[in-house]
């Protein structure tokens, strides 16, 4: 990638999504600007068991490794939720786009009234005004008419909505292939080659030459 990727983590359940982004973004050593919310690391905590300090981050806890001799993790620069007064904060700052994994009802909701109340949101902001690619992997269910109706709004934006729904078509056998699910359609979003999944018709395609 020729800029950088924004990656925000919210308070939405789906923590395993965004830290598993966050490995095959790091392992390809493509940049990566991270923010965090509270509710973000709380969930983090909750579903990874995983504590991240959001004051004095150590990516080595987010990505549940001993050292950080063992990941290289350089591609990667921490932002804090409050600080307004970093690049991502700024359209001038050119990146490749943003994913918000997993988003939250309320930072749904923050963005598409454009109410900017944090980081997160600002770079949303940003992304949507400066016409790059904004992702928002919802995660939540039922659905009430006020998030239908902001997944409307953001969409008319020009974000697009990925709703944290994994198929089931391409032979899953464990929880990670439907976490890998998820992040392989994020990754396509934004032209980054993967083999998380098999694709549909690619099995079919390999009987026939097989055969």
């Amino acid at each position: 990638m020729k800029y950088p990727l924004v990656v925000a983590i919210t308070g939405a359940s789906g923590a395993p999504y965004s830290v598993r982004l966050l490995e095959v973004l790091l392992r390809n050593q493509v940049p990566v600007h991270l923010t965090i919310s509270p509710s973000g690391a709380q969930v983090i905590a909750q579903e990874l068991n995983r504590f991240v300090n959001l004051e004095d981050f150590d990516v080595t806890s987010l990505l549940g490794l001993n050292d950080s001799t063992a990941f290289d993790t350089s591609s990667l620069t921490y932002h804090n939720y409050k600080d307004y007064f970093t690049p991502i904060a700024s359209g001038s700052f050119r990146t490749e786009g943003m994913v918000v994994a997993p988003c939250s009802g309320s930072t749904l909701s923050g963005i598409a009234s454009g109410s900017s109340t944090n980081l997160i949101q600002r770079a949303a902001d940003v992304h949507l005004k400066e016409r790059r690619k904004l992702v928002l992997v919802t995660r939540e269910t039922p659905l009430s008419l006020v998030h239908i109706d902001n997944m409307k709004k953001v969409t008319e934006a020009g974000a697009v909505v990925l709703p944290a729904m994994p198929g089931w078509y391409h032979g899953v056998q464990s929880l990670d292939d439907l976490i890998d699910f998820i992040v392989a359609r994020i990754l396509d979003q934004f032209g980054l080659d993967n083999a998380l999944i098999s694709r549909w018709g690619e099995k079919e395609e390999s009987e026939k030459e097989e055969s």
